[in-house]
């Protein structure tokens, strides 16, 4: 009798939490943060995007209310740091995520790079142009090692997938004039590469760990050089504030970073303690 009640206390536990663990999957939260940056002039408000993961557990509908959380923070750029897809999604597919990214605007601009699940969905050169002609119609451009002067203070560059792509920096940041520069890189084991002359890394990739268990920790664990899963990270360490360390952009080996958790998911349809979020980035002059 004990034992049973046992198993059955098991079972029940074992339930509630698959099912709490699915139900907060599509719980996201928008979260906000502020970071001054050498170079700009005037405030700017970025919002960044990552891992949607369009596909199998993630919709429409889903799509539809992360942008337009990112529609009600009126910023003034938007980014997207890769995965749009996740793998396996069929060509024939894509037509309802294009309509609802379409929706994003800013005065700045729509950006994005390649993850490493775009690569994998989209597994030849064909697809992938594709796939980056119709994100252009709808909006949506894509800076695989490439940059855009957005504003004379500003600039924006971005590298594709660390796995699959090839990096190339020089090429993303050779348009840049003047002022701050951020830099989209889907994985943040990239930072390491980065240099003191890029002042905000923005990358995604680790779902903040997905389902991140007491004692245990974080049951996906891809940052395999950084180990930083999510937030402020600087260089090869884990930062509470963007103000810890040197200042933004020196020395280099030092760049900061900031982790999104993400939106979506992969593998199983469920997160623990780690929620999806939209990011809000206020960036800030220095004086």
């Amino acid at each position: 009798m004990l034992l049973r009640r046992a198993f059955s206390t098991l079972g029940w536990s074992l339930f509630t939490f698959g099912a709490l663990g699915v139900a907060n999957t599509y719980r996201f939260v928008t979260t906000r943060h502020s970071v001054r940056l050498p170079g700009l002039t005037r405030g700017a408000r970025v919002a960044h995007l990552s891992d949607l993961h369009y596909g199998l557990f993630v919709g429409r509908g889903t799509v539809r209310r992360w942008v337009d959380a990112v529609l009600a923070a009126r910023p003034d750029l938007v980014v997207i740091t890769g995965d749009f897809l996740d793998s396996g999604v069929g060509g024939r597919r894509h037509r309802k995520l294009m309509e609802e990214l379409s929706r994003l605007s800013a005065p700045l601009g729509v950006y994005a790079v390649w993850g490493n699940h775009d690569w994998t969905s989209l597994n030849t050169n064909a697809t992938r142009v594709t796939f980056a002609e119709r994100l252009r119609l709808h909006g949506v451009k894509l800076i695989n090692n490439a940059g855009v002067q957005v504003r004379d203070d500003l600039y924006v560059a971005g590298v594709d997938d660390w796995w699959f792509g090839t990096q190339d920096l020089d090429a993303a940041l050779r348009d840049h004039t003047g002022g701050a520069v951020v830099l989209l890189a889907h994985n943040p084991d990239y930072l390491m590469h980065v240099p003191g002359r890029v002042h905000l890394t923005l990358s995604g990739h680790t779902h903040g760990g997905q389902v991140r268990l007491p004692l245990f920790g974080p049951l996906k664990r891809r940052s395999t050089l950084l180990r930083a899963l999510q937030g402020w990270v600087r260089g090869t360490h884990i930062v509470q504030s963007p103000a810890e360390g040197t200042p933004a952009g020196t020395p280099d080996g030092n760049a900061l970073g900031y982790v999104s958790r993400g939106l979506g998911v992969t593998g199983v349809p469920m997160r623990w303690a780690c929620p999806p979020e939209v990011v809000i980035l206020d960036l800030e002059p220095t004086t």
